[in-house]
Formats: structure tokens, C-alpha cells, sequence
């Protein structure tokens, strides 16, 4: 092709000058994404895939994650995990593997962390060395810059789910016991209000957005996250996102300031991604003054340690521990706890949360899932009647040995 044809052939044709600078390395404006395909491809012998493929490892530079994007684009990735520049894991649900990975060395690393931070809308240097922040495509950044990594620049990225799952596809990979299902149809479908705990990597998030997912379709969802990464199944869902301060603090928006504003905002169920904080005040007060159905995700290591857990959050916003127990106790009717065994995410127990003989916060087991077999009923515990009676399932408890239905007295077991 001439020059004169790059510039005036066929429609879509790179201009001439594009054309020159690809070919000769000459400075100049950066072009689209569609020019520069176009005129790598007037100049190159690579062919079509071969062009197409140089333009992807452009754009993975110039918008993405560098040499780390094919591992975020890659099926089943969950985490990639940088530590330092010889060091590169990549968590595929069976918890972190290494991979051999060129990054470039630690210039070109922090270069990248610092690039991603900018994509995100943050700033990293070093007097902001740290950062958190969401990309445009829905990561989860958080990135550490030397001398607070002393080993080199640390970054953490957590891919989203790129599809939502339903409770059948949960049942499907083994999430739930299949005999739990409709407990936790029933737990939605009678607006209980409720919390999902777990560690980190647990599948919390994936869980809540299934459950969310099978609520009434003329309900309106208001969601309030740090990040957003609950992706319910549902027409009606309103976001609100927290909004981190400048380098000099200024212009803040906690989950506290945006729970009160979905309470303006003519809710159905209050839904906040993860308390973790001064939030979790204005969450018990909306559950408590007639907003059912509200649920959030909390980290525990255990059913029985979210007590625990909401009393040090509740000391972050004021609360004592009896003022925490007596909001919680009204508020919040039941626990599911995910645990991670051997790569596998899965609900591990359901308990009611109630007080004890003495007036605290505590979680009574419900229903607590086969350690060695996600499909088995597993066992039904002392709440169960409970939990059974709250979900209009009484008489339908699992016997723990037989898998058959049982019926059993209704009765409080404290």
C-alpha cells in the first residue's frame, strides 16, 4: 500500500502519518485502539491473529495489568498475589500456586503498582504508600510500596466473579448440602435478617449475592460497599460505595454516611457488603426500626465468634457490649458460616442468634455440615426447632445418620 493510499483508501484505511510512526518509532499524539490495530497491521507480516495478539500485549500495557493480565483474564482465577518481582501466585480456588512470571524487576513493578493505583483513581507514592482501590473492570487492588514491603513493592489483586451464581449452581459445586436449600430459600423468602461469615477467600460475597438473588423481584435492593463486588441476580439493586479521602483525608464517605442514606432511599433490604467498622451501629438501628430482610457479610473465624466479632466493631462506633447485645439480638435472626477446606468454599454451619442466661450475644448451632461429604445432610443441632419454626419448616429437620425427615417438639433450646 502507498501512502497515499493509507491516507485516502478504503474507509477504516490508517491515516498516512499513523502509518510512518508505527513503521519508523516516530513520536507523536497516542491514537485509538482501533488506529493503532489499524496501522500495526499496515506495516506488520504478522497477520491477522498475530496483529491481534500484539494488540492485546499493547493494551495490556498501556490499560491493564501489564504481564499480569493474562492471569486475571484467565477461567477460574480468583487472586493473583505479587510478592516483590520474583514473585508471582495465582489462587485458582485451591488456594495460592506459584507461576514463573518475567515482571521485569522491581522498577517495573512499582512502576505498574503505580499505574494500576492511577487506572483506580488513587495515588501511590511515597507519601501515600499504600493504596486501595477498584479498577475499571471490577478488581480489587491493594498495593504496597517499599520501604514498608522491605522484600519490594506488594500488590494484591482479586478478580471478580465474572458470572453470578444461583443457589442450584452452589448446591451443584458442592457450596451447600443440598438439603439445605430450602432453609436458606425459606431464610430469604420470610425476610429473616441475617449475616455471612467467614475468613478471607471463604465466599462470602459469592453466597450473599446468590441469596439476594432469590429475593422477591419487586423488592428494591440498596447496596452499600466499600468495593463493589456483590453482583445479585435481580432487576431492582441501587449501589452506593464508600469513597476514600485524598492524600490529606479530606472527602471521605464511610459505609456509616451511606447506610443513613439508604434509609432515605425508600429500601426494601438494607444490604451491606461487609461491616467492618462504625457501620455496623447504623445497621442494627435500621434493622431494628422495621427495614427486614437486611443482611451483610462480617469476618469470623467461627458461627460462634461473630458475637465476639460484632462486640469490637460495636466499640468502634460507641456501643458497650450490652447495648451491642441488645441491638443485635432484636436485629439479627440468624448466621450462616463458610469455611474453606481443601480448595473448597462452602456453608459449614446455620445458627440463631439469641442471648444467653446472662443477657449476651451469642449464636446457638442450627444446622452444622459433614466436615468429609458436602452432599450428606450433616447434623441437625439443639436450634434447629428454632430456626425451623422461624422458617415455617417445623417437622422438616434431616436426621443426621439417615437423610430422612424427622419431626421434632418446636421449642426454644435456651
Amino acid at each position: 500500500m502507498s501512502r497515499r493510499g493509507a491516507s485516502s483508501g478504503a474507509p477504516g484505511a490508517p491515516p498516512g502519518a499513523l502509518v510512518d510512526r508505527v513503521r519508523t518509532g516516530l513520536p507523536g499524539p497516542a491514537p485509538g485502539g482501533a488506529e493503532l490495530v489499524s496501522a500495526v497491521a499496515a506495516t506488520s507480516v504478522l497477520g491477522a491473529d498475530g496483529v491481534l495478539d500484539a494488540s492485546r500485549r499493547v493494551g495490556a500495557q498501556i490499560l491493564g495489568a501489564g504481564p499480569l493480565q493474562p492471569l486475571l483474564d484467565a477461567p477460574g482465577v480468583t487472586d493473583v498475589l505479587v510478592n516483590g518481582a520474583g514473585s508471582v501466585w495465582v489462587d485458582r480456588g485451591e488456594g495460592p500456586r506459584r507461576v514463573d512470571l518475567d515482571l521485569g524487576g522491581e522498577a517495573a513493578l512499582r512502576a505498574l503498582a503505580v499505574r494500576l493505583a492511577a487506572v483506580g483513581g488513587r495515588r501511590l507514592d511515597e507519601s501515600s504508600p499504600w493504596v486501595d482501590a477498584r479498577l475499571p473492570d471490577g478488581v480489587r487492588l491493594h498495593a504496597v510500596l517499599p520501604p514498608l514491603s522491605p522484600d519490594g513493592t506488594l500488590l494484591s489483586l482479586r478478580v471478580p466473579r465474572r458470572r453470578a451464581f444461583s443457589l442450584e449452581d452452589l448446591v451443584a459445586a458442592g457450596a451447600v448440602p443440598p438439603s439445605w436449600a430450602p432453609v436458606l430459600r425459606a431464610l430469604v423468602r420470610r425476610r429473616l435478617s441475617f449475616l455471612v461469615s467467614g475468613g478471607t477467600g471463604s465466599g462470602k460475597t459469592t453466597v450473599l449475592s446468590s441469596l439476594l438473588g432469590l429475593a422477591d423481584p419487586f423488592e428494591r435492593l440498596l447496596l452499600v460497599e466499600d468495593a463493589g463486588e456483590l453482583a445479585p441476580v435481580h432487576p431492582h439493586v441501587v449501589r452506593l460505595q464508600a469513597r476514600h479521602g485524598n492524600v490529606e483525608g479530606a472527602g471521605a464517605v464511610g459505609l456509616d454516611d451511606l447506610v443513613r442514606q439508604a434509609l432515605r432511599m425508600r429500601p426494601d433490604r438494607i444490604v451491606v457488603g461487609e461491616c467492618r467498622g462504625a457501620e455496623v451501629r447504623d445497621l442494627l438501628a435500621a434493622l431494628n426500626t422495621g427495614h427486614e430482610g437486611g443482611c451483610g457479610t462480617v469476618h469470623a473465624n467461627a458461627a460462634a465468634d461473630v458475637p465476639a466479632r460484632l462486640e469490637a466493631l460495636g466499640a468502634l462506633a460507641g456501643l458497650d457490649r450490652a447495648a451491642l447485645a441488645a441491638q443485635a439480638a432484636s436485629a439479627l435472626h440468624v448466621v450462616l458460616h463458610l469455611r474453606r477446606d481443601a480448595g473448597l468454599r462452602r456453608v459449614a454451619e446455620v445458627g440463631i442468634v439469641a442471648r444467653d442466661r446472662h443477657g449476651a450475644l451469642a449464636v446457638v448451632p442450627a444446622l452444622s455440615a459433614d466436615p468429609d461429604d458436602p452432599a450428606a445432610p450433616g447434623a441437625v443441632e439443639r436450634a434447629w426447632p428454632e430456626l425451623a419454626q422461624r422458617l415455617g419448616l417445623a417437622g422438616e429437620g434431616r436426621g443426621e445418620a439417615r437423610g430422612e425427615p424427622v419431626v421434632r417438639p418446636v421449642v426454644s433450646p435456651w
